[in-house]
C-alpha cells in the first residue's frame, strides 16, 4: 500500500510521521454525531477471511467500531456512561447497573497471558514476491517466480515482559506469517543465527536462568547477572551465541537494520520429491546496524518505545523495510553434515563463504497494524506451521519446539480455537473435522465430522501429493537404542565462537570486550565471574585478558589448544556502504537560523528518502527571517539517540527554559560561552557515538564548544547547507564514523 509522503502537507509543512490519528482533532470537543473515522494511510488489519479460509470481498474495517452513538456491547445505545446507577445523587449505587457491570467485567479481563519469552514486539503486514530462483529446490508455490503472498512479522526482544525496554542488551526474535495459497507458512526466527541450547529439554533451564532472579524480580530484560552468567558458563554449548549477544547484534539500531536467520536446518523438497537442507536468512536492504553501549542505555530511559516508533514512523513515511529471503544449500546426507559441520547442531553456523546465501524473494513491510492487540498481541505463530516443499530435521531444539508452540498458544490465547482470530486466519480453505472448544467462531454444518464417512457425502476427502497434500519427507531412521545423549560432534563449543569473534572487525571486538566487562561486573560472585573467563580464554587470549583487565581479575591460560580456524567476513557489519532511507536527521536551529534555507535544506532530506526534525528552544514555529518553520523536538525534549546525524544551523542561544530549577540538563557548567547546554550535551553524545556532525555559519562554535574539533573524523563544516548535508548523507552510508576512535591493541591474538 503507498505510504504517506512529504507531500501530505498540514498547514503548509511537509509529512513528519508519528500523528496519532488520521486528522488534527479539533481545539473544542466534537458535538456532532459522525461515523467513526477511518484507520490512517500507513494502518491496514488482516486481511477479510472467514474462520474456515474463505476470502471476503471487504474492506478489513469492517470488523471494526461501526456506528455513531456509544452502546453497550449488546448493541443498545446508551445516554450516559460517566454516571452509576445510583439511588439519587448521592446514594449508594444499584446492583442492576447492568452497564457499571459489563464495562467493569470486560476492563477486569481485557489482560490475556503475555508470552513468557518474546513477550515485548513490535508488528507490521506486508508482501513477500518470490524470485522464483528456489524452484529447482523447493516446490512451495509462494517461491514462485513473481508470486505475491501476504505477511505479517513480529520482531521482539526475548527476556523483557511486555513493558520493558526495547534497547536492551537480548537476543530479538524475527518471526513471518506467510499467508500462502496453500496454507500458513511460519518462519520463525531470531537475529542471531544459533541458540544458547542444542536439545530442547535445556529451554526451561536457559529461560529460568535468564530472567530476573525469582526473589527479587531484578534485573528486568537483561542478562547482567548472577543466574544467566552461571548457566552459559557451566553449559559452554552457549559459548556461541553468547558471543553473538554481547557482540554489536545484541543491540540493533532498528528492526529495519537487522539481520533475521531461521536458526535450524530445514529440508526442502522440490517437485520431483529430491531434497536439499537449508538455512534460512533474511538480509536487510539497509544493512545490518547497531547501537553503542551508552546509546542504548540512554534510550531505554528517555524512550523505552525506541524500535517500536522507528518502525512505525518509517512505514508512515513511506520508507518501507524490505529484507531478502535467502538459502544457503547443503546436500541432504545421511549423515547431515557439510564440511565437517553438523547441521542439527543449532549452536554452529556454516560460513557464507563456503556456502553463499541465495536470495529467492523480498520482503517489504507495507502497513502498520490498526490494532496491537487485535494483532501484534494475538498473532500465534509456530514453527510446525508448514507448507508442501519446506519439512524439518532431526535437530533436537527444534523438536522441542513443535510442541511448546501450540501449548503456549493453547495457554495465551485462551483454548485450542487461535488460528480463527483474524490475524491467524489461514487464505486456504479449511476442512479439519476439528470442532467446538473456546471461541468457536465457525459454524460448522453436517452431522460426520470424522472419517471416512458417508452420512456427509463422505466430505472431507484424503488429498494426494499431485493435489497439494503435505506429505513428509520419508526419512529413513537408523537402528539404535533409546539414549539421553548427544552425538560426538555436538561437543565442540569453542571452534565457532572463536571463529565469530576472529571475523569481527577490531572496532567490533572492542565492544565485544566492553559487553562482556559489563555484564560479568554486574555478577555478585567472584567464582562466576572467574568460570566464564575460562570459558573466553578458550576463544580468544585477547579477548580474555581484556576482560579479565575490566573485573580486575587475573586472565586464565587456555585449557586446550586454541581452534585453529579461518575468519568468515560475512559475519562482520562493517566495511559496507548501504541506503540511507529512513534515516533521521537532526537539525538544530532557532529563529537567527537561515530559515530559507533550512526550508530548502529539510526537502532536500525528505526527497532522499529521510525524515528531518527541526530541533528549536521551544515547540511551535520558529518565526525569524525565511519562516516559519515548525519545530518537532525542543532542547528540552531531544537527545541524540534519536537521530543517526546531526546538523547545527548557526549558533542557537539560550531556551527561555535553561535553568536548572527547570531542566536540570540545562544547569551543567560548559564553557559554552551563549550556547544552550542541552545543546552543547546532544552534539557531544552525538559525537561520542560516531555519529556524523555537520555545521555552518556559527555552527562551527557550537562544535568546538561541545568539544568537537572541526578536523576529527566525520564532522562537516562549510558555508553552503547542502554541501554539508551531501557530505553527511555520505557518511551516513557507512552508518557511524567508526574511524573516530581508534581501538586499542588487545582486541585479538
Amino acid at each position: 500500500m503507498p505510504g504517506p509522503t512529504h507531500d501530505d502537507q498540514h498547514d503548509g509543512e511537509p509529512f513528519i510521521p508519528g500523528r496519532p490519528g488520521p486528522k488534527p482533532p479539533p481545539l473544542e470537543e466534537p458535538t456532532e454525531p459522525r461515523e467513526p473515522l477511518p484507520p490512517k494511510k500507513d494502518q491496514s488489519g488482516p486481511e477479510v477471511y472467514t474462520a474456515t479460509g474463505e476470502h471476503l470481498d471487504a474492506d478489513p474495517t469492517v470488523r471494526a467500531q461501526k456506528g455513531s452513538r456509544l452502546t453497550n456491547a449488546q448493541g443498545i445505545r446508551l445516554y450516559d456512561t460517566d454516571h452509576s446507577l445510583k439511588a439519587g445523587e448521592r446514594g449508594p449505587v444499584l446492583l442492576q447497573d447492568h452497564h457499571l457491570r459489563e464495562k467493569i467485567t470486560h476492563f477486569d479481563h481485557e489482560r490475556i497471558p503475555e508470552r513468557v519469552v518474546h513477550a515485548r514486539g513490535a508488528a507490521a503486514h506486508g508482501v513477500f514476491r518470490g524470485y522464483g530462483t528456489a524452484s529447482q529446490v523447493c516446490k512451495a508455490a509462494f517461491l514462485g517466480k513473481d508470486v505475491e503472498t501476504p505477511v505479517f512479522v513480529r520482531f521482539s526482544t526475548v527476556l523483557g515482559n511486555r513493558g520493558s525496554a526495547d534497547t536492551v542488551r537480548d537476543t530479538r526474535g524475527f518471526a513471518t506469517k506467510f499467508y500462502t495459497s496453500e496454507g500458513v507458512f511460519d518462519l520463525v526466527g531470531n537475529n542471531i543465527p544459533v541458540f544458547f541450547i542444542q536439545d530442547a529439554i535445556k529451554f526451561p533451564d536457559v529461560v529460568h536462568a535468564a530472567k530476573p532472579h525469582p526473589d527479587r524480580e531484578i534485573p528486568q530484560a537483561q542478562s547482567a547477572h548472577d543466574t544467566f552468567w552461571d548457566f552459559v558458563s557451566l553449559h559452554t554449548e552457549a559459548t556461541h551465541h553468547t558471543l553473538w549477544n554481547m557482540s554489536d547484534r545484541g543491540i540493533p539500531r532498528s528492526y529495519r537494520t537487522m539481520e533475521g536467520f531461521g536458526v535450524h536446518t530445514f529440508r526442502l523438497v522440490d517437485a520431483e520429491g529430491g531434497t536439499t537442507l537449508v538455512k534460512f536468512h533474511w538480509k536487510p536492504k539497509l544493512g545490518v546496524h547497531s547501537m553503542m553501549w551508552e546509546e542504548a542505555q540512554i534510550t531505554n530511559g528517555v524512550d523505552p518505545d525506541f524500535h517500536r516508533r522507528d518502525l512505525a514512523d518509517a512505514i508512515e513515511a513511506g520508507a518501507f523495510p524490505e529484507w531478502e529471503l535467502g538459502i544457503q544449500t547443503f546436500p541432504d546426507t545421511p549423515e547431515q553434515t557439510f564440511q565437517g559441520i553438523d547441521l542439527l547442531d543449532p549452536t554452529k553456523i556454516v560460513p557464507e563463504e563456503w556456502a553463499p546465501v541465495q536470495p529467492i524473494g523480498l520482503l517489504a513491510l507495507t502497513a502498520n497494524p490498526s490494532n496491537f492487540f487485535a494483532e501484534t498481541e494475538q498473532v500465534a505463530f509456530h514453527p510446525g506451521h508448514l507448507v508442501p516443499g519446506v519439512d524439518i530435521t532431526d535437530d533436537p531444539l527444534l523438536a522441542g519446539r513443535l510442541f511448546s508452540y501450540i501449548d503456549t498458544q493453547i495457554t495465551r490465547l485462551g483454548g485450542p480455537n487461535f488460528a480463527q482470530i483474524p490475524v491467524n486466519r489461514t487464505h486456504a480453505p479449511v476442512n479439519d473435522m476439528l470442532r467446538d472448544g473456546l471461541h468457536q467462531s465457525a459454524v460448522h454444518s453436517g452431522v460426520a465430522p470424522y472419517q471416512p464417512n458417508s452420512l456427509d457425502g463422505g466430505c472431507p476427502f484424503f488429498a494426494g501429493a499431485g493435489e497439494g497434500a503435505y506429505v513428509e519427507t520419508p526419512v529413513t531412521v537408523e537402528r539404535a537404542s533409546k539414549v539421553r545423549e548427544s552425538p560426538a560432534s555436538f561437543a565442540d563449543h569453542t571452534s565457532h565462537p572463536r571463529r565469530f569473534y576472529l571475523s569481527l572487525s577490531a572496532v567490533e571486538r572492542e565492544h565485544v570486550i566492553a559487553a562482556y566487562t559489563f555484564e560479568l561486573s554486574k555478577c555478585y560472585e567472584d567464582a562466576v565471574k572467574q568460570r566464564n573467563l575460562r570459558v573466553l580464554a578458550d576463544i580468544d587470549p585477547g579477548l580474555c585478558a581484556g576482560v579479565a583487565a575490566g573485573l580486575g581479575l587475573p586472565a586464565p591460560e587456555p585449557s586446550a589448544p586454541l581452534a585453529d580456524v579461518e575468519p568468515s567476513p560475512a559475519l562482520s557489519q562493517l566495511g559496507h556502504t548501504w541506503p540511507t532511507d529512513g534515516r533521521i536527521i537532526g537539525i538544530i536551529a532557532d529563529e537567527n537560523s537561515d530559515l530559507a534555507a533550512l526550508s530548502s535544506l529539510r526537502s532536500t532530506v525528505l526527497d532522499s528518502g529521510m525524515v528531518p526534525l527541526v530541533i528549536a528552544p521551544h515547540g511551535g514555529e520558529l518565526t525569524g527571517s525565511g519562516g516559519p518553520i515548525v519545530a518537532q523536538r525542543t532542547f528540552a525534549n531531544a537527545r541524540s539517540i534519536e537521530f543517526d546525524a546531526v546538523l547545527i544551523a548557526g549558533a542557537p542561544g539560550m531556551g527561555a527554559d535553561a535553568y536548572g530549577a527547570r531542566d536540570v540538563k540545562a544547569a551543567q557548567s560548559t564553557g559554552g560561552g551563549n550556547v544552550d547546554p542541552r545543546v552543547l550535551l546532544l552534539v557531544s553524545e552525538a559525537y561520542r557515538h560516531a555519529k556524523a556532525l555537520g555545521a555552518w555559519g556559527g555552527g562551527a562554535d557550537v562544535l568546538a564548544a561541545a568539544g568537537c574539533p572541526q578536523s576529527g573524523a566525520g564532522i562537516v563544516v562549510a558555508d553552503d547547507p547542502q554541501a554539508v548535508l551531501a557530505q553527511v548523507t555520505e557518511l551516513l552510508g557507512a552508518h557511524r564514523v567508526w574511524d573516530r576512535f581508534p581501538p586499542g591493541n588487545t582486541v585479538g591474538s
